[in-house]
């Protein structure tokens, strides 16, 4: 059995409280929400944190606000709550979709939105118990000194596995990070950077207080996953797109976000502006899968053949594009989700 090692815990009741304690504490302190990832990493010795700080008691995190203007989503709303509420449609559907794909109903009633956006990255060889990393000399991302996916590489390449981020890049969401000295608000897409170890920018003694998103009135938006079971996988592949359509049909702007095949969910900036000013007919949505395909770059470090992921991306990028353009396409989900165990 494995059990958790020995840490101090907190449970500040106050925002004000939880960044003195982050201050005080420094890296050696990790926020615990729903602890659905962070307890089974303590197990495993991937994360030993002398402090734990629940953040249960913080009422100002469990918001839900819609507004004309704009969402605001607390970062403690769990991703049933998410996944349940109607006003995530059309154009935040996205977000409703990617929330309920996340592992199965026990752990989406435990799991956070804040906890899901800043998950640690993963990799074969990192995701393993103590014994079995102890065995091959541990890696570059926890006690040792090689990156076994890329052993001349001095970056680490564990892979960004969160489902809600690519969504959420996809809607132009903006996170508001707190500390002592102050707070900021960031674009999602500037929170992560391109580095198994430091692949998230909030500092040890910010707290993600709540995701921000404008109004998405006439925007559409969809998310795919690519997972070996149809329930309780982290994903290999996943892809998100939004698009604001004219009464034409043509598209006024566009966002794909590709996830899973980086250290970070990648923006497909090029395969997003060749949509721009066009219908969502079959050579636009082929020019943008092949462009969104593009800057996928797997590596042997998750389930699945890697070529086969680079490969498969654009067949995901087209399935969203044509959902976006109104394609009835619930058998090809559920044609993936029974089948991807055979992929």
């Amino acid at each position: 059995m494995m059990r958790l090692p020995l840490f101090e815990f907190r449970a500040p009741q106050t925002v004000a409280e939880a960044v003195r304690i982050l201050d005080g504490e420094g890296p050696q302190a990790l926020p615990l929400a729903g602890g659905t990832d962070l307890l089974p990493n303590m197990k495993r010795r991937q994360q030993v944190p002398r402090t734990l700080m629940s953040l249960q008691r913080l009422q100002e995190l469990h918001h839900l606000e819609f507004r004309d203007s704009g969402s605001r989503l607390g970062a403690c709303v769990t991703l049933s709550e998410i996944a349940a509420e109607r006003r995530f449609r059309d154009g935040m559907t996205a977000l409703a979709q990617a929330a309920s794909f996340v592992a199965t109903p026990q752990i989406r009633n435990m799991a956070t939105l804040g906890g899901n956006l800043c998950l640690d990255t993963r990799c074969n060889y990192y995701d393993q118990n103590y014994e079995w990393r102890k065995s091959i000399g541990f890696c570059l991302k926890k006690d040792g000194d090689i990156c076994w996916v890329a052993p001349g590489s001095a970056k680490c390449m564990a892979v960004s596995s969160t489902d809600t981020a690519p969504a959420l890049m996809a809607l132009g969401a903006r996170v508001r990070l707190v500390s002592r000295s102050g707070e900021r608000e960031v674009p999602l897409s500037e929170l992560y950077q391109n580095d198994g170890i430091r692949y998230i920018t909030r500092q040890p003694g910010e707290l993600l207080t709540e995701v921000l998103l404008d109004s998405f009135d006439g925007w559409k938006s969809t998310y795919w996953k690519l997972r070996r079971r149809g329930s309780f996988d982290f994903p290999v592949l996943s892809v998100a797109a939004a698009a604001r359509l004219s009464d034409q049909g043509i598209v006024v702007d566009a966002r794909i976000v590709v996830g899973s095949v980086a250290c970070l969910p990648l923006v497909a900036t090029e395969a997003s502006r060749s949509l721009v000013g066009r219908p969502l007919d079959q050579e636009s949505i082929a020019q943008a899968a092949a462009l969104g395909a593009r800057i996928a770059k797997p590596l042997d470090n998750t389930d699945f053949d890697m070529s086969w992921r680079k490969r498969v991306t654009a067949e995901f990028v087209t399935y969203a594009l044509r959902e976006l353009r109104g394609d009835d396409l619930r058998g090809e989900r559920l044609l993936l989700t029974r089948h991807s165990s055979s992929l």
